[in-house]
């Protein structure tokens, strides 16, 4: 695939921020960790985050109506790039007294990092030829996994050389270097077809997805999914791995590792074999679907570490393999105008689901063992298969301008 310009400067600026985002959520969680040894105020970092992200999804499509699409994503990668700077001049300043003043600051990066995603998956649509989204749905998800694994790795092993503070200060350089690659984006407004209200443009997102048929199975797919996934949190995992495999800590981080590598792997291959999927996008997202119920499933039950790597790892594959072709799906489904409200209802939904379905899951693997999470995981990706399959006819591309 030959890339554009505005694919490339999109790609790599949100790359950048993407780093910049692991280094800051370590730094965060380690700092606050450091200062109080409380593992719930480090938890509570994730929390706050996730609520926040939330807010900022139910609120974006306000400003996307509003405001250039380019600028609007340049803009709060700006607005990041200040906040981080006035988060590593606090650092010094803070002590185990007054550490919640951090909180607010992660709330406020939170906001403007909510409306990136949406933004960015609408900009890809305007950018790239709709022959070739798949493929550039294939190439962002493999450079963004791939991300996603080593920065986790490398951030832990930056602390040994560097302090918290020195990695916010290395943050706020990578968010302003991709503020300046974005600035380089042609310039996208999305005009609504009609003059609206602010009720109805926070609304229409909601109303387009509950109108649109195949909008509706992929959201009510995407709760199930988002709450099954919530098993392969850092607490639930962990758990999993002393309890059910009987394995050192150490395990917990070559499966975490194993299930992104497969992240990585169901991305390149669904970029190798991308013209064969886009014949068949409807029966590769019911086949990722089933497989990643048994890969699950077979998890939970399994009591064997070196097993256990293989299906997290399978579980990584074959979640891609349903993720890809479904976000071809809805960036096809409708107008292009209509992408970023569905975009924004999407992402809240999503938001909003695993911040509930995690404090759940701890719940039930409490109640009914850590296995039993597992298994319930594994149940409901077997309903997001039932529904993929009965809703094969309205799962393919069709091209909406």
């Amino acid at each position: 695939m030959k890339l554009n310009r505005n694919f490339n400067l999109l790609l790599t600026g949100q790359s950048l921020a993407n780093i910049g985002d692991v280094l800051y959520i370590v730094s965060v969680i380690y700092l606050i960790f450091e200062l109080t040894g409380s593992a719930t105020a480090a938890a509570f970092v994730p929390f706050t985050i996730t609520a926040s992200m939330f807010l900022s999804n139910t609120l974006t499509p306000l400003l996307m109506q509003r405001f250039n699409l380019k600028w609007l994503l340049t803009g709060s990668q700006m607005g990041k790039t200040a906040l981080l700077i006035l988060l590593a001049s606090l650092l010094p300043q803070l002590f185990l007294s007054n550490y919640y003043v951090l909180f607010p600051v992660i709330s406020i990066v939170a906001l403007l990092d909510g409306c990136a995603n949406p933004v960015t998956q609408t900009l890809l649509q305007h950018y790239v030829k709709s022959e070739q989204l798949l493929k550039a749905n294939g190439i962002t998800e493999t450079i963004t996994q791939s991300i996603q694994t080593a920065m986790w790795f490398v951030s832990s092993s930056l602390l040994i050389w560097l302090s918290a503070n020195d990695l916010v200060w290395l943050t706020a350089a990578l968010f302003f270097l991709s503020s300046l690659l974005l600035c380089g984006l042609e310039s996208v407004h999305i005009t609504p077809s009609k003059e609206q209200s602010k009720r109805q443009q926070i609304t229409q997102g909601w109303q387009t997805v509950s109108a649109s048929p195949v909008l509706k199975r992929i959201a009510w797919m995407d709760v199930l999914e988002t709450v099954a996934g919530t098993v392969w949190i850092a607490a639930i995992l962990y758990v999993f791995v002393s309890d059910a495999l009987s394995a050192g800590e150490q395990w917990w981080g070559f499966i975490n590792g194993s299930f992104f590598l497969g992240l990585i792997a169901g991305s390149l291959f669904c970029l190798r074999f991308s013209d064969r999927i886009e014949q068949k996008l409807s029966q590769f997202i019911f086949l990722g679907a089933v497989s990643s119920s048994l890969a699950t499933i077979l998890f939970g039950l399994n009591s064997l570490p070196l097993l256990a790597l293989l299906l997290s790892f399978l579980v990584g594959v074959f979640g891609q393999i349903k993720n890809i072709p479904q976000q071809t799906v809805v960036q096809t489904s409708v107008p292009k105008n209509q992408l970023p409200m569905v975009f924004t209802t999407l992402g809240a939904i999503g938001t909003g689901t695993f911040g509930v379905a995690s404090l759940m899951m701890g719940v039930l693997a409490d109640a009914f063992g850590i296995r039993g999470v597992f298994v319930l995981s594994g149940i409901l990706l077997a309903a997001v298969s039932l529904i993929a399959y009965k809703g094969r006819v309205l799962l393919w591309r069709t091209v909406q301008e």
